[in-house]
């Protein structure tokens, strides 16, 4: 049992080692082949290992020194064949991480500034599904679009889904679990489902509890 018990820790050591090998290796950058299929790869920019799902290349730019964190999806479209009417659909700026986990699904337009942070499994979309007609399952009925847009400077804690039609300001910090639709200014903290805004910053008091006046 002792042999039997050292052999294990060996080979989930050696295990571990070639895991975090093989995901260094895996790291996407600038100058490897694989980031000419973007619309745009910028200098300094990485895609970490594991990557997620990431098709439709093409259609999206990722700005200088962003780093895109694992089993992060970037998709355009519903796949990898489809031709969309612009070119990017999504794009991200400059210095933004996106956190593990999180996914950027984009159809019309999905539109992060510079120096965007997020948490870990975040959602970020630009259609939904529709359910107009009461007869029809939802899943079968055309899907709604309405372009998206992330202020630069902004936090959106963990977990937090951006829905269709979404407009925020720049310097927003959105609390961890908020579903958020709507338009909001530009520092604000908004939080809750649905998102609202719990505090905004003044110019002469400073950060104030509620929404500008």
């Amino acid at each position: 049992m002792h042999i039997r018990r050292l052999g294990r820790r060996l080979l989930g050591e050696a295990v571990r080692r070639g895991r975090v090998y093989l995901d260094e290796v895996a790291i996407v950058g600038p100058e490897d082949p694989y980031a000419r299929r973007f619309a745009y790869f910028g200098a300094g920019a990485a895609l970490m290992a594991p990557q997620g799902v990431i098709y439709n290349e093409r259609y999206l730019s990722v700005g200088d020194g962003t780093l895109i964190g694992p089993n992060v999806c970037l998709t355009a479209g519903i796949n990898a064949e489809q031709t969309m009417l612009a070119t990017p659909v999504v794009s991200i700026g400059r210095r933004c991480v996106i956190g593990r986990g999180s996914h950027v699904i984009g159809h019309w337009r999905i539109e992060l500034g510079d120096e965007i942070q997020t948490g870990p499994y975040v959602y970020i979309t630009d259609q939904n599904h529709a359910y107009d007609d009461p007869d029809t399952a939802i899943g079968w009925q055309t899907p709604t679009e309405a372009a998206v847009r992330i202020g630069s400077g902004s936090w959106l804690g963990a977990n937090v889904v951006i829905l269709p039609g979404t407009q925020l300001g720049e310097h927003t910090t959105v609390a961890a679990g908020a579903v958020v639709r709507g338009v909001f200014p530009s520092h604000v903290v908004l939080g809750g489902v649905p998102a609202r805004v719990l505090r905004h910053y003044d110019a002469t008091r400073g950060w104030v509890a509620g929404p500008p006046s």
